[in-house]
């Protein structure tokens, strides 16, 4: 027993001393919350999160935490503390406190305050980021309890989203039709699938004779590796899912069309293997396909919506017609089906309306009341 102990003081020591050498500061009780906080991101966080999830997390330290709490000792770190500043993050204007007008010399700079608060969201993420460093604290013994915890900020509402009503999605894949992305429109109304997803597809990751999608990775770009093939959002992104018929006949019509391409682009085709990309087979950048599909909904008269809300369209057009929540929550990837309930939380009250006619009308007069069945085949 003594000896693991030991062994496990050396590591800790040893893992100290090479982070001190490194240049980062040592995560101790009598640290500043600001020293901490730069020890967490580089230390602990950068291995546990996704990059551009770890990006977030370092402009909220930045802009946010390391302003109001910065100076502040760890170990004396109060809740009090905390909500006075979470509640001036909340109260205070953006521009007065990081001089976001100064070079222009306009709004808040001359004296004309604008107002411009930080979202309920905002706020919200900025205590979890906090409450999620506290927490590798308290594991590692430096403070006895996380003192985030206590503080509660205002549960922001959820975002309001309109996806496409049934008549709306037959109009959209109409239109897509004439579209070059055709393939990818359809299959993110008809699979649900998310952008990344869509663009880190692979032809390998496809069968087009069993008529299945196997979902690995997604495309992102990163502020170090520019456009890169990442993991899946979450464990349970990573899925196997059955594609429509006419997804399969669009798909087979886009690799007809890509085939065409790579003759016409000839030795500067880029060959990777991915379903969709440029015309000369480079991979699509996710902020160039959400001005395309912005373009593409303009220019066919379309209700303009996200990107993401195509995926939010299919889960709630399949919860209409009756398709079970643990269906859909397989096949939208999410990680538990109190994310797929919570987000379509909306439909609910339409369903349960028309479950209730359906039974009133079940119940209804009849004419003739049926006859009492026979006592053996009352079901107890």
């Amino acid at each position: 027993m003594w000896n693991r102990q030991a062994a496990e003081l050396r590591k800790e020591l040893a893992e100290k001393i090479a982070d001190s050498n490194r240049g980062l500061p040592v995560a101790t009780a009598d640290s500043t919350v600001g020293d901490y906080l730069t020890y967490w991101l580089g230390s602990v966080a950068v291995h546990r999160l996704r990059e551009n999830t770890h990006t977030r997390y370092a402009a909220c330290v930045r802009l946010h935490l390391i302003p109001g709490l910065g100076t502040k000792k760890v170990a004396r770190l109060t809740a009090k503390d905390i909500r006075t500043s979470v509640d001036r993050l909340r109260t205070t204007c953006r521009c007065c406190t990081q001089g976001l007008d100064t070079e222009r010399k306009k709004c808040c700079a001359i004296g004309e305050c604008c107002q411009k608060r930080l979202s309920p969201l905002t706020v919200t993420y900025v205590h979890s980021v906090l409450k999620s460093a506290l927490e590798h604290a308290v594991r590692e013994d430096e403070l006895p309890r996380n003192v985030a915890r206590n503080v509660k900020t205002t549960a922001p509402r959820p975002t309001r989203f309109r996806p496409l009503t049934a008549v709306e999605a037959r109009q959209f894949l109409d239109a897509a039709r004439a579209d070059r992305l055709h393939a990818l429109y359809e299959l993110a109304l008809r699979g649900g699938l998310r952008k990344g997803e869509l663009l880190g597809l692979h032809w390998e990751d496809l069968d087009l004779n069993s008529g299945t999608a196997s979902i690995r990775r997604s495309l992102q770009r990163t502020r170090s590796g520019g456009l890169t093939h990442l993991p899946t959002k979450t464990r349970a992104s990573e899925r196997r899912i059955a594609l429509p018929t006419e997804c399969l006949h669009s798909l087979k019509e886009h690799k007809e069309r890509q085939g065409k391409e790579r003759k016409t682009a000839g030795p500067d085709w880029r060959d990777n293997g991915l379903v969709f990309t440029t015309p000369t087979g480079g991979p699509l950048d996710p902020a160039n396909l959400t001005r395309r599909f912005r373009s593409f909904l303009d220019r066919t008269g379309l209700r303009r919506i996200l990107f993401h809300d195509l995926r939010h369209s299919t889960a709630t057009l399949l919860l209409e017609q009756g398709v079970d929540l643990v269906v859909i929550k397989e096949l939208s990837g999410h990680a538990h089906i109190g994310v797929t309930a919570g987000v379509y939380a909306h439909v609910r009250p339409r369903l349960q309306r028309q479950a209730i006619d359906t039974l009133g009308n079940a119940l209804g007069p009849t004419g003739d009341e049926p006859e009492d069945p026979p006592a053996a085949a009352v079901v107890r």
